[in-house]
Order: structure tokens, then C-alpha cells, then sequence
């Protein structure tokens, strides 16, 4: 398909630059091809409607990854390098997004804050670098002396990162370090609101998909069939698989929290929607025309324009009812991306 198909204008205004406090205080626009529930295909609700709009015997599946400070600032001689770590190789490499590439060359050390030296050793074909930590001490301490949280473009060309962001990028389910991004969706969570799904019958599972710095690249292809996705880590435990079928099988619904959740699910399910135990890379691209097989609905933040998450919500509820949606959401002032409001997608 045509990647401008998936192209709309969004206004600087509507772009958030803190995240709604509290958290599940945050708008959501509801989108649901469910009549016999919903009398208008677009309702705007609040994330604290939640209990009230899924049903008894639903599960919400969360992404428990953790966003480390991946961000890095640096220098190769008098050159400014910046390096943004995107995926783990093994205890001492990365694969990183390098600002300022051109200066660098294979051999080179960069130096960054706090006595943290890396060794470029490989340019990959899409321009990124692995760069080999010296010393014996594990990266994520050595990001956390000279890491920053890794904030999308859209907010850190607008403001500077602060001690802010090291709690409000982080959902309440953050357990497993190694995201790059944090999985939005999941922010808007609190304790509060985690009681009120219980109470109203409403149960929760956890993966893990550590999120890549790629989550942020545009798509610079003219059509999304020489598109090519970044590969990100993901696991699913047996037991959670387990249950998770179980839950089909009496009824109830996968409501997947975010498109990190969504996009492991269908990587792990099987053509009868079977959800198998899964450790590994995913590269899985979604765009319309793709079958669901182990979801059942899906609570997610705005996209950006011409986006792959924006072709997956259009894959999922159709691109002209998404359309149809993010117009409405823009005039009615929804605030969109990472610390944006919500929605949640029913398509029935």
C-alpha cells in the first residue's frame, strides 16, 4: 500500500509534552464496531471508564519491560557523538542509532560522562553501529552514571529531558530492563485503577518486549511493502500462554495494552489464534489486510503520521474508520504520542 495513504496533519498543539496527572486521568476515545454495546461507533470516555467498557472475564495484557537510560552523549576527539542504544547484542555490545555517524570509524573509542568509554566495531547497512562497552561492569549501570531516559524526538526537540521523566516514563509495571521506548499505553495504569478492573472481574497478564529506538524511525519508503522493521526482543512465558488461552476458551477477551503487547501476541499466536510460548526476536510489520489471530482488541496512545503503528490500527479497525477517528480526536483536542491520551479499539 501507498504510505501516504496513512499521512494526516496534526497540529503542534495537540502534541503532549507532560502526561495527564494522575495518570488514568487521561482521555480516551473509544472506536468500536460493537453495536450491541455502543450506540455510536466513537464515544469520548476517560481511562478510569475502563471497568465499565470491557467486560467481566476480559484480560488486559501488559508489556512489563523497563526503559533504561539509553541516551548518550559523548566525544570522538573534538567530535560531539550522540548514541542512542537500540538493541542488545550480548553483556558488553549494543546496536546504537549514532548522531554526528560520519565522524566516526570502526576502532574508535567515544568517551561519554563519567568515565564510560565504548569501541565503534561495525557500521550495519541501515547505519547503525555496535558499539562494545570497555570494563566489567554491567551496561545498564554504566547507562545509569551516563545515560539519560531516551524521550521521543517530538517531546526532547521541545523541552529537556528532567528528573520528571525518570518516573513519568515508566509504567507501573516496569520490571525488565532493556526498552529503549516505554510501551505508552501501559502509563496511564494505577494502582487505583488495576483494583477497580479486578473488582469489576477484569483480570491482567504481563510479556515482556524490550521496545527499540526504531519504534521512532519514519517510514521512508514510498509503499510499505519495502518497508523493513527493526527486529525487537520479546517473551511470553508458558504459563501466561496457558492462561491467556484459557481465557479464550471461556469466553473472554485479549485486550492487548499497547501495539508492543499486540505485536508479540501475534507473533507468538498459531492460525486457530492459539497463543504459544514465545523467546525471541520479532520483526512482525502489520499493516491492512493482515488477519488477527491473538487479540481481540487493543488500548493504545495516537500515532504519528505515516507511521507503522498508525498502518496497524488502520489494519485493525480499517484505515477509513481510523481516519475518521484521529479527525475527530484532533478537533476535539485530544493530546497525542507517548505522554498523550488513549484509545481503545474494539473492532467487534
Amino acid at each position: 500500500m501507498r504510505v501516504d495513504l496513512f499521512d494526516f496533519h496534526l497540529p503542534p498543539e495537540n502534541i503532549a509534552l507532560r502526561p495527564a496527572r494522575p495518570r488514568d486521568a487521561a482521555r480516551m476515545l473509544v472506536v468500536s464496531c460493537d453495536k450491541l454495546r455502543m450506540s455510536e461507533p466513537l464515544a469520548d470516555r476517560t481511562v478510569r471508564d475502563l471497568p465499565q467498557l470491557l467486560r467481566r472475564g476480559d484480560v488486559l495484557v501488559f508489556n512489563d519491560t523497563r526503559v533504561i537510560p539509553a541516551q548518550l552523549e559523548g566525544r570522538r576527539g573534538e567530535a560531539r557523538i550522540g548514541a542512542t542504544l537500540h538493541k542488545r547484542i550480548d553483556l558488553r555490545r549494543w546496536q546504537a542509532f549514532v548522531r554526528n555517524a560520519k565522524r566516526l570509524r570502526a576502532g574508535d573509542v567515544i568517551h561519554f560522562p563519567a568515565d564510560v568509554r565504548a569501541t565503534a566495531e561495525l557500521r550495519h547497512d541501515d547505519g547503525s553501529w555496535t558499539l562494545a562497552f570497555a570494563g566489567e561492569e554491567p551496561v545498564e549501570v554504566l547507562l545509569e552514571r551516563a545515560g539519560q531516559m531516551p524521550l521521543p524526538p517530538y517531546i526532547a526537540g521541545k523541552r529537556a529531558t528532567d528528573a520528571e521523566d525518570k518516573r513519568d516514563y515508566q509504567t507501573m509495571f516496569a520490571a525488565q530492563d532493556g526498552a529503549v521506548a516505554a510501551p505508552t499505553a501501559a502509563l496511564h495504569f494505577t494502582p487505583e485503577l488495576m483494583a477497580a478492573l479486578a473488582a469489576a472481574g477484569i483480570g491482567h497478564e504481563t510479556l515482556t518486549l524490550h521496545v527499540g529506538a526504531g519504534t521512532f524511525l519514519p517510514v521512508k519508503a514510498e509503499d510499505t511493502a519495502d518497508h523493513k522493521m527493526h527486529a525487537e526482543w520479546g517473551t511470553i512465558a508458558p504459563e501466561v500462554a496457558a492462561r491467556l488461552n484459557a481465557v479464550r476458551a471461556g469466553g473472554g477477551r485479549i485486550i492487548a495494552v499497547g501495539t508492543t503487547s499486540l505485536r508479540l501476541l501475534e507473533s507468538a499466536a498459531t492460525e486457530d489464534g492459539t497463543i504459544q510460548p514465545f523467546s525471541g526476536d520479532t520483526a512482525i510489520f502489520i499493516t491492512p489486510g493482515y488477519r488477527f489471530k491473538g487479540i481481540d482488541g487493543l488500548m493504545t496512545n495516537f500515532h504519528l503520521p505515516k507511521s507503522t503503528l498508525f498502518m496497524l490500527v488502520s489494519a485493525l479497525m480499517g484505515l477509513e474508520t481510523m481516519q475518521a477517528a484521529y479527525a475527530h480526536a484532533i478537533g476535539a483536542g485530544y493530546r497525542f504520542y507517548s505522554y498523550g491520551d488513549s484509545s481503545l479499539l474494539l473492532p467487534g
